[in-house]
């Protein structure tokens, strides 16, 4: 009797082990499958980047490169040209970043904490540049400022003037990353500023500091995490950023890593093992520099928002309110103004070789449509035109449903696995996009799957791309709606699934739009990702600037490139209007 009555709980923790293994595998399943997909989107291609750098044949068709391993690749890494190429991306990243943080930083205490003249208009001065890609700014700055046939010093030159504006060096290389990056700065610092608590500064006016001492030993300090984490995102995004690079660069032989890489993988034999050696060094500067900001920021506390009100003090400026404004224009003007006058410039005249700029506005049929014609009947332009539209859409529904999912399982349950998924998401922030590009190329070069050469490899590359921006924008609203209006509704008889589309993807319409909304703009703006991955069918809007640009086909480059930027403003312009109306 006793051995039976012992045998039974044995027989029982026995027969009750299969059932908790297939609700733990069932619930595993969801964030498992989530990880395949994301393992899929973007660990494979940074694990080929990886191996690639330590094989002796590039990742293709048949063969993944796992035979005949090797560090030889790295030798490369140690070469003339790629230290001069690292030694440039690192002062290019540095300049860029001190001179946008100037910009944007400035812009962001005037229009924030201060009575400057126009602070509205200068706000959206500050924006005013995210409306015009980076490689546009970069297309327009070289016909603006090349030494020889700038518009800038061919109008010097007609005024009698010596000239002595030259871009296509390492300065004017960070001075065009840092107009165009200085958005960034101006977002981050400006939210800073309109968050922190005015009584510390009160305090010191109080005892008696003057203005510069308050804001050296008072407002900066306190927004240090803002400046930092605008420092490093723009650090980072300069440091990655191909196509300004190679515009600006290109023109005097100046190359920094990502252009390197670019040549690596277009010599002939293609050298793209090296490229995938140089990829990880250029990673790890990423790597490095992300690390470093995180340790300055761990030591020290910079809460200065509690519960209690507060409203900051605007600042009189008094004789200093006209220059303050006057720099804010000036900007303006460089960053643009003066681009889309000389992109219109160069579409409208009749040459493509323009002796003089003065002159040409009293010679009789200098400027023309023709360009602009040129553009809006050609095949390659529609075909790129629909191209565009269909990949950015795709890829920012397919984006904000994978994000919405990801997000959902993170911080909606407490599902096994599901730790992993954020990091994942997160990953593609490290990886520099060039890299991310060639990664991805070898990736659906060697998958059963046959859609290398297709609009569907396009939109797997941007939602991969895209991952982080869509997480966190999903996530954010997620944590904003309590989970109890959900599980009301599972416990009044709904099942889960018809609870979060009945319930919680309707509180989260906001959120959800502007995620898909940002996806869109990006995925419009993208050039680097698909630079690996179009062919002559697949072509982007973005790739056909590129590639007339680099083909000298400057009058189209500039025609295409200001009817991209009124489709890139009539997406900001619907996109505010949507949100205004979701709001409502």
């Amino acid at each position: 009797m006793t051995a039976q009555t012992a045998e039974r709980p044995v027989r029982g923790r026995t027969a009750a082990l299969p059932g908790r293994a297939r609700r733990l595998l069932r619930a595993a399943s969801l964030p498992g499958a989530l990880l395949v997909v994301l393992a899929v989107l973007i660990l494979a291609p940074v694990a080929l980047v990886v191996l690639a750098a330590f094989a002796s044949d590039a990742p293709r068709p048949g063969n993944i490169g796992l035979a005949g391993l090797t560090l030889d690749n790295f030798v490369n890494v140690t070469t003339a040209g790629s230290v001069a190429a690292t030694l440039n991306s690192l002062k290019v990243g540095l300049g860029a970043s001190v001179l946008a943080l100037l910009i944007g930083g400035f812009l962001a205490f005037v229009t924030a904490r201060t009575n400057v003249y126009l602070r509205g208009f200068l706000y959206l001065v500050g924006l005013v540049p995210m409306l015009l890609p980076s490689y546009v700014g970069a297309l327009a700055w070289s016909v603006l400022g090349s030494e020889n046939a700038g518009l800038l010093n061919i109008t010097l030159r007609d005024l009698g003037l010596p000239r002595f504006v030259d871009v296509n060096n390492v300065a004017g290389l960070i001075l065009v990353l840092a107009l165009y990056y200085a958005p960034y700065a101006f977002l981050l610092v400006h939210g800073a500023l309109s968050l922190m608590n005015p009584d510390l500064e009160e305090a010191a006016n109080v005892h008696g500091a003057s203005f510069g001492r308050v804001l050296r030993r008072v407002t900066l300090p306190l927004i240090t995490p803002a400046i930092l984490g605008a420092a490093v995102l723009i650090f980072v995004l300069t440091v990655e950023n191909f196509p300004v690079s190679q515009i600006i660069g290109g023109a005097a032989g100046v190359e920094t890593l990502p252009t390197y890489i670019y040549r690596l993988m277009n010599s002939t034999p293609s050298r793209g093992n090296e490229a995938a050696a140089v990829a990880i060094a250029l990673v790890a500067v990423v790597l490095i520099v992300t690390a470093l900001q995180r340790r300055m920021l761990a030591r020290r506390s910079f809460t200065t928002v509690s519960g209690k009100g507060m409203k900051p003090r605007r600042i009189d400026l008094g004789r200093w309110r006209l220059p303050a404004l006057l720099l804010g224009l000036g900007y303006f003007a460089l960053s643009a103004v003066l681009p889309v006058l000389a992109l219109l410039f160069v579409a409208l005249h009749d040459s493509p070789y323009i002796s003089t700029v003065l002159g040409a506005f009293t010679r009789a049929g200098t400027f023309t449509l023709e360009s602009f014609q040129d553009v809006l009947g050609s095949g390659v332009t529609h075909r790129a035109t629909v191209n565009s539209v269909v990949v950015s859409i795709a890829a920012a529904v397919l984006g904000t449903v994978l994000a919405f999912v990801v997000a959902y399982v993170v911080h909606r349950t407490k599902l096994p696995g599901r730790g992993p998924l954020e990091y994942v998401s997160m990953l593609p922030l490290a990886i520099p996009s060039i890299v991310l590009g060639l990664g991805l190329l070898w990736t659906w070069l060697i998958a059963p799957v046959p859609v290398y050469g297709t609009l569907t490899v396009m939109v797997i590359a941007f939602v991969a791309a895209q991952m982080p921006q869509g997480f966190r924008g999903v996530a954010a609203s997620i944590v904003q709606v309590d989970r109890d209006l959900e599980d009301s509704a599972v416990m009044h008889g709904a099942s889960r699934v018809r609870a979060i589309t009945a319930v919680t993807a309707p509180l989260l319409r906001v959120g959800l739009t502007s995620t898909f909304l940002l996806l869109l703009m990006l995925s419009m703006r993208e050039l680097t990702v698909p630079l690996f991955l179009f062919t002559s069918d697949t072509r982007l809007l973005s790739i056909v600037i590129f590639d007339d640009f680099d083909n000298g086909i400057l009058q189209r480059a500039a025609a295409t490139s200001l009817l991209y930027c009124l489709v890139i403003l009539t997406l900001s312009i619907v996109s505010r209007r949507l949100g205004a109306n979701e709001q409502k």
